[in-house]
């Protein structure tokens, strides 16, 4: 086992990230999470320890993206041929892959296998960052730093759930479905509204403001810079109680019950607060539905659109110049209204 990683369940407070990154966990059609504050406030600690908090998933032997043998409709064009009669598989580590800020467009799409070519002068592909993304996460630190052609390209891959490549004499279609989480510090600049949207979910961080939360998190990292096997030893039985908890909200997820009350609830709070679209809603009962599963509730209540609503309406909102008051507020404000205090 590697010890590189913070323990997921040792991270100090940060409640909110923490739900928001198990709710995608749980639902990937939440359709990721996007983690802006202030730096040090453990952003990528957190995204980094899902790595390893994930159960290992099953693949089709053979195929280089990792392909769900009992999903049909996301198979690339090896698998037809792989699973022939019945396939191979085996279990493999959920691919967290970090996305560099610097990373050029044929390393992240794929492009010409360069050596292939060369010695056996074969037209070949070489899979990049998107495919080793598929059925996991793509992360990318910093992410309102990122170029506008590989925003534009994001945009377009995670709409479709497909990546398509065609260059150098080459056409490549392959499954790319992820879950994309992004981090930043938002004096850092905007992100894009095309992309913005695309996340499902916009957490906040933010520096602990209480005495008792900067000892603890400056007691756990130090304790873990001087001793990591012996402090993820210590967090282990912590950590496996999560990753319990994922295995069984997705055991769950389909028997959730969203009752039309719920629906109602999630389109009262969107048309209170005048967002665009119905995206917000979607997201919302998404999200509801993921966090009912966890708490191993039988289906979605006021509870749970409740604690959801911020993260997945936060970021949706239009700005009123006549209102200064930041989303978080207005969202919380429109709760009260709905749910009371």
């Amino acid at each position: 086992m590697t010890t590189s990683y913070f323990p997921f369940s040792a991270i100090v407070g940060q409640d909110e990230m923490k739900q928001a990154i198990l709710c995608a966990a749980v639902d990937a059609r939440i359709g990721g999470v996007l983690v802006f504050g202030d730096r040090g406030t453990g952003k990528s600690t957190a995204v980094r320890a899902l790595a390893a908090l994930l159960p290992k998933m099953k693949a089709v032997v053979g195929c280089r993206y990792a392909c769900d043998p009992a999903d049909t409709s996301s198979s690339c064009d090896q698998c037809p041929t792989l699973k022939g009669g019945k396939p191979k598989t085996h279990l493999v580590p959920v691919p967290v892959v970090d996305l560099p800020l610097g990373a050029t467009e044929d390393r992240v799409v794929g492009a010409l296998d360069l050596e292939k070519a060369l010695t056996a002068g074969v037209k070949a592909f070489e899979p990049g960052l998107l495919a080793r993304a598929h059925r996991g996460f793509l992360y990318i630190d910093e992410v309102n730093l990122l170029e506008d052609h590989l925003v534009d390209l994001l945009i377009d891959v995670a709409a479709s759930g497909e990546n398509v490549v065609e260059r150098e004499g080459l056409s490549v279609r392959h499954p790319a479905r992820f879950v994309l989480v992004g981090s930043g510090n938002p004096e850092e600049g905007e992100l894009r509204p095309q992309l913005l949207d695309r996340f499902g979910l916009a957490v906040e961080v933010r520096t602990p403001q209480d005495i008792a939360s900067r000892v603890e998190v400056v007691r756990r990292r130090d304790d873990f810079e001087r001793g990591a096997a012996d402090f993820h030893a210590r967090w282990q039985k912590e950590d496996d109680k999560v990753r319990a908890r994922i295995v069984a909200a997705r055991k769950r997820l389909p028997d959730i019950q969203v009752p039309d009350s719920a629906l109602e609830r999630a389109a009262q709070l969107c048309m209170g607060l005048g967002t665009d679209g119905l995206r917000g809603e979607l997201t919302l009962i998404r999200a509801a539905r993921a966090l009912a599963a966890l708490d191993g509730a039988p289906a979605v209540g006021d509870s749970q659109i409740h604690r959801v609503a911020k993260p997945a309406l936060r970021h949706r909102l239009r700005r009123d110049p006549l209102d200064d008051t930041d989303a978080s507020a207005r969202v919380e404000r429109v709760c009260t209204e709905l749910f009371g205090a």
